[in-house]
C-alpha cells in the first residue's frame, strides 16, 4: 500500500520507485513506496508534476496502491517526486470551497449527498430535510464570503473508524481524503454559478477565481 504523503500537504519528496511498466497507451505505470501525488478520487482531479523530471500526466488509486502514469521510463530505486504546486493549490481551493458550501447549506437544513470539485464542473448536491430553510444563490454566495473573511483555520482528525475528517474552525467536519487550504482566506472568491432543484435534489454549482502563488 502506497504511503500517502499528500495527506500531510507534501508537494515534493524523495521516493522509492518499486515498479515501472509500459502500458498499452504508451505511458509508463509507476508504483512508488510513498507519494506526494493526490490520485483522482473523492471528486478531485489528480495532481500532475514530475518524477525525476519525467512528466506525470495522471494518477489513480488501484487495489491500495497509487499508480502514476508517466510519459517516460523511470529507473527503480530512489527518485525525486515534485507536484505542480500552482495546480495543487487550485484544486485544494476548489475542494475547500465545496466543503464550505456544504457546511452552510447544512446549517439551513440541506444535507450534502454528493460533490465533485472539477475546475470546469464543480458542484455539490443536497437533499432537503423537513426543517429546511429557503436560501437563494445570492445569499449563499454572501455567506460564503463572510466565512472566507473570517479566515477559519483548517481542522483535521481521525474518527472512530479511522477515517480522516476535515473541517474549518468550529464548523462540522466531513470525512475526506482530499487536499485542502490551510485556512479559508486562501479560497479567495467563490462564485455560485448554478442553483437548481430537480427531482427533489438541489444542485449548487460554483467556481473559484484563479490566483497566482
Amino acid at each position: 500500500m502506497t504511503q500517502a504523503l499528500y495527506l500531510s500537504d507534501q508537494t515534493s519528496a524523495d521516493v522509492q520507485v518499486l515498479s515501472c511498466e509500459l502500458n498499452q497507451d504508451g505511458l509508463f505505470a509507476v508504483r512508488l513506496e510513498q507519494t506526494p501525488f493526490h490520485p483522482q478520487g473523492g471528486g478531485q482531479p489528480s495532481d500532475l508534476g514530475t518524477i525525476n523530471d519525467v512528466n506525470v500526466v495522471h494518477v489513480v488509486q488501484q487495489d491500495g496502491d497509487i499508480i502514476h502514469y508517466c510519459q517516460g521510463e523511470i529507473a527503480l530505486g530512489l527518485a525525486f517526486a515534485q507536484v505542480a504546486q500552482k495546480q495543487r493549490h487550485f484544486y485544494s481551493r476548489l475542494h475547500s470551497a465545496g466543503h464550505l458550501i456544504g457546511h452552510i447549506m447544512q446549517s439551513f437544513g440541506w444535507h450534502p449527498v454528493k460533490a465533485q470539485h472539477w475546475p470546469e464542473d464543480a458542484k455539490v448536491q443536497f437533499t432537503q430535510s423537513e426543517n429546511a430553510q429557503d436560501i437563494d444563490q445570492i445569499h449563499l454566495q454572501e455567506i460564503c464570503q463572510q466565512y472566507i473573511r473570517r479566515d477559519l483555520p483548517r481542522m483535521m482528525q481521525q474518527n472512530d473508524q479511522g477515517y480522516r475528517e476535515v473541517g474549518f474552525g468550529d464548523l462540522p467536519k466531513f470525512p475526506c481524503g482530499g487536499t485542502h487550504v490551510q485556512s479559508l482566506s486562501e479560497i479567495g472568491n467563490i462564485e455560485i454559478t448554478g442553483y437548481k432543484i430537480k427531482k427533489g435534489k438541489l444542485t449548487v454549482a460554483y467556481k473559484v477565481t484563479e490566483m497566482c502563488l
